[in-house]
């Protein structure tokens, strides 16, 4: 597909999983959507069929061979919603990427209003589904979880499980998701210093098929937010994380060793026999294994660190831009 003229190529990448009732729906919805917009867009649709039983897969061909906008991926079996979104990812063009669900909870109605708060500056935008049309069983532990991961990574966000977002092009060669990392894409684009936004979304009810995501998800999200804040927080820096642990347990073990030591010299014996005694000797032990896991750790940062510092800077100046036209035309 080519982008005719000065139009902004919109690239909307779409999981699914046994929503044959649907596809066509929302394909209509999306391009009517695009069609109608203020200014000169255009639109491809790369669905990602995630190991889907019913004729997910027959339609979105079909869909394909009518449009050439229309790209379909299928999946060998069900891998998650990650590594959809990641395979999805890796074929998009636009400059705007958008992800959503297939299910058409999500209203298309709502992409011209992703692209407001694009153009006002933010590099992502999570939607809100504030009034969501879902079951007790699922609102409650959703907003448990938002709770949880807004407070623990600063992230001032309401809806982190919403599927209905909007990225700069940047943010997706940026990140490459795995496991249920997909919930946590805000928090992995913030720590590379981009500005995430967030708008309030329309959820409709579910009027086909049934939800693929139960309890569970729940608690592996919350495994995987610690993954998120060690990997965001500590990657680049492990030797301050063990060895805060180390000092930490090496100061409470060493001072409940001190402790112990001022009650034999008082006469309070014996104190080998204590549970306290052998407590502070776990926990200078734990102390001395925390502080070398650190230092190995930074020896293995130092030597191989190959995280491509390009995806950090947001812009350059026009000298430096020119310098690199130069340097490869030479070559």
């Amino acid at each position: 597909m080519t982008q005719s003229g000065d139009s902004r190529l919109l690239s909307f990448v779409i999981p699914v999983k046994d929503e044959q009732a649907t596809l066509e729906l929302l394909v209509a919805g999306i391009l009517d959507n695009v069609r109608n917009m203020n200014g000169n867009f255009e639109a491809e649709i790369i669905f990602i069929d995630d190991g889907s039983i019913d004729q997910s897969w027959e339609i979105m061909n079909k869909l394909a061979a009518s449009n050439d906008n229309i790209f379909a991926i299928r999946f060998r079996k069900n891998f998650g919603k990650a590594l959809a979104l990641e395979a999805g990812f890796r074929q998009t063009r636009g400059e705007i990427i958008f992800t959503m669900d297939a299910d058409l909870q999500d209203d298309p109605n709502e992409i011209p209003k992703f692209i407001e708060a694009v153009d006002q500056g933010v590099d992502l935008v999570s939607g809100w589904k504030k009034r969501r049309n879902d079951p007790v069983s699922k609102r409650l532990p959703s907003w448990i979880f938002n709770k949880v991961t807004s407070f623990t990574t600063s992230i001032p966000l309401h809806d982190f499980n919403c599927g209905y977002k909007c990225y700069r092009r940047e943010v997706i060669d940026s990140i490459h998701l795995y496991g249920d990392m997909h919930r946590y894409i805000p928090v992995l684009a913030c720590d590379l210093g981009y500005r995430a936004g967030e708008i309030e979304v329309m959820h409709h009810p579910r009027r086909h098929g049934k939800s693929k995501f139960g309890f569970e998800r729940y608690t592996r999200g919350l495994i995987d937010l610690l993954t998120v804040l060690a990997t965001t927080r500590w990657m680049s820096k492990p030797g301050h994380l063990f060895g805060g642990i180390g000092l930490v347990s090496g100061l409470s073990g060493g001072g409940i060793l001190v402790y112990l030591t001022i009650l034999w010299f008082l006469g309070m014996r014996p104190i080998g026999n204590r549970p306290l005694f052998f407590l502070g000797i776990l926990l200078c032990i734990l102390s001395v294994q925390m502080m070398a896991l650190g230092i190995i750790s930074e020896f293995f940062i130092k030597t191989s660190h190959t995280n491509d510092v390009d995806i950090l800077i947001r812009e350059k100046s026009s000298n430096i831009i020119n310098r690199s036209k130069m340097q490869k035309d030479k070559q």
